[in-house]
């Protein structure tokens, strides 16, 4: 016979089957009967952030770091408001992530009640699936069938909204083994119906003669082993191959088949063979605005390949030839058995041409900029940063914006799973907090987050929580004292009109450290810059290290919105055309 229990008692006896080892979340009246319950057990941590938008992103900083699902625990009304931003930036950036939102009692829904806002109607276009539970005896399934769907298929957030009286009520436990899922709510595509053209994709690839792999974030969410077959298969074909900024670590910066990152701040060597590669694999990767540039251009005479597990991102910007639909490890494996089993091989005269032509893009060092013997250069921080960090287990997060796309460009990742940042909802605040998630998650690893001195104040208050749970968080500040890449933009298509993007109020960052008992530092030239890297690395405490950097800087090489890919400037010195120009700004 089943004892009965309370609603919020089914809470963590579910959250702990499902394995949950730490909570993030800040309480509220309509969850304080599970802080409650919480405060009677041991077993599953709780982490209490200073505003439920860093709970949400240091869940997601945690999911991605560790292949965990992330958990959040917040209040109804603002509580659930305030993780919408991070609902969104995990569902287009594909993070698992259970949110759990307390509601006003059943009896005072839609009466405006204190506190009470129409959570699931809010966030149902941010979430791969929502629950407002009604009945206590139906809440341990519905929680194995949310973690479920969260995990399964393309990975995402689940949330689920649970009124205080069904947290008091008192219902039945049921455990995960006998709970029926609906395969419609599994998100998961049967592979066996794409073994025709993962065939023929195979044969297109052996029979190619410029041919470039196209990594996404996919490769990373699929698994460790998903990635290690991805360099298996590229190594084994000898293809060149690029990474989105959510694909970089599938394959090691240092791999000789690697080109680095394509894109808007790409690599010229790798925009300029997406350009004239005649068959293109995509694995992954969604064919993001940020990517593809003007669509009519992308990759003109290319046949495209595109693996996705997701079947809505087939087709729904670029047409593609042959389309997979399914998980990238299952169809890698196989595509990997055929290539083996066929002893298939590119012609490696072809394949010669193909890499002298990508070795000549190379010699224009499209990353190379100007030194300064004394200013700190945002680029040489981040290359030392790196050369410092690159024998340690290191976690990179970052805020959004031009330093983003420095640490993108200047720091080697050789592993899935290193890098924490938001692609594409870019979330200006996301790195801080992602940081925090990525350390509780690591905790003898050394995680800094790369940040700006406009996007690190976004959600500053999380130095409270790194300070509480003595997290060794390290916080890089690439200070221009600007919205670096507003500015860039309003510099390049506003005629240098910078609107409201120069932060002329900045705190003193080391002062702010140390009002917090943690420590600050500072580097005004490229002399002080080690040391105060090295100083950063040793400290148990955690960091903010002030990075003053040259103020004007641009990020290059770039594709101006508007522009196709072969039409990159390498520096502020080149001109885009005024047509380009003007469709850019619609664009940015």
């Amino acid at each position: 016979m089943n004892t009965e229990i309370t609603g919020a008692e089914i809470v963590l006896k579910s959250l702990a089957e499902q394995g949950v080892e730490v909570v993030f979340g800040y309480p509220g009246g309509a969850v304080l009967p599970i802080y409650d319950t919480l405060f009677k057990q041991n077993s599953i941590k709780h982490v209490l952030v200073r505003q439920e938008g860093g709970a949400i992103h240091a869940a997601e900083g945690y999911a991605r770091s560790t292949g965990k699902t992330g958990v959040v625990l917040v209040t109804s009304g603002p509580g659930a408001t305030n993780v919408v931003t991070g609902l969104t930036d995990a569902m287009m950036d594909s993070v698992p992530v259970v949110c759990i939102t307390g509601q006003v009692p059943q009896h005072l829904i839609g009466s405006d009640a204190f506190q009470e806002c129409d959570t699931t109607g809010i966030t149902r276009p941010c979430t791969k699936h929502n629950y407002l539970v009604k009945d206590v005896n139906k809440l341990s399934s519905v929680f194995h069938e949310a973690f479920t769907i969260a995990q399964n298929g393309r990975p995402g957030p689940v949330l689920i909204d649970i009124p205080k009286d069904v947290q008091f009520a008192k219902g039945s436990y049921i455990e995960k083994n006998k709970i029926v899922i609906p395969s419609h709510r599994l998100f998961e595509p049967s592979p066996s119906f794409e073994n025709t053209k993962i065939e023929e994709a195979v044969e297109i690839i052996s029979k190619s003669k410029k041919p470039i792999f196209y990594i996404g974030g996919g490769c990373i969410n699929s698994g460790p082993k998903a990635s290690k077959l991805v360099r298996e298969f590229i190594d084994l074909v000898g293809s060149p191959v690029t990474m989105t900024l959510m694909g970089l670590g599938v394959v090691a910066s240092s791999d000789k088949n690697s080109l680095g990152m394509l894109g808007m701040h790409g690599m010229y060597e790798a925009n300029m063979a997406m350009h004239e590669c005649d068959v293109m694999i995509n694995i992954g990767a969604r064919f993001d605005d940020r990517v593809t540039g003007r669509l009519d251009a992308f990759s003109p005479n290319s046949k495209k390949i595109h693996i996705d597990i997701d079947a809505s991102n087939i087709n729904k910007t670029i047409s593609v030839d042959i389309p997979i639909i399914g998980d990238v490890k299952k169809v890698v494996e196989q595509m990997l058995s055929i290539w083996k089993n066929k002893n298939y091989r590119i012609d490696q005269e072809n394949l010669k041409n193909w890499w002298t032509k990508i070795n000549k893009w190379k010699e224009v060092n499209c990353l190379s900029y100007n030194k300064d013997s004394k200013q700190i250069k945002p680029q040489y921080a981040v290359q030392r940063l790196y050369e410092l960090t690159k024998n340690t287990k290191t976690f990179i997060t970052t805020e959004v914006g031009q330093h983003q796309m420095w640490a993108a460009q200047f720091y080697k990742f050789e592993e899935p799973n290193r890098w924490l940042t938001s692609g594409g909802l870019g979330t200006m605040g996301y790195g801080f907090p992602a940081a925090i998630g990525a350390q509780v998650g690591n905790p003898d690893a050394l995680v800094v987050d790369i940040a700006g001195d406009a996007s690190i104040l976004m959600n500053i208050q999380e130095m409270s929580t790194a300070i509480q749970y003595r997290l060794p968080v390290k916080i890089f500040i690439l200070n221009n004292e600007y919205m670096g890449m507003v500015r860039q933009w309003q510099e390049l298509l506003h005629g240098g009109r910078y609107s409201e993007s120069y932060t002329d109020s900045l705190p003193d960052f080391v002062k702010l450290a140390e009002s917090y008992n943690a420590e600050g530092l500072r580097a005004k030239t490229t002399d002080e810059l080690d040391g105060v890297i090295d100083q950063m690395i040793k400290s148990k405490k955690t960091v903010i290290a002030d990075i003053w950097v040259t103020k004007e800087e641009n990020c290059f090489p770039m594709i101006q919105s508007g522009s196709a890919h072969n039409e990159m400037l390498l520096s502020k010195d080149q001109k885009q055309d005024k047509k380009s120009a003007e469709k850019g700004k619609i664009l940015v």
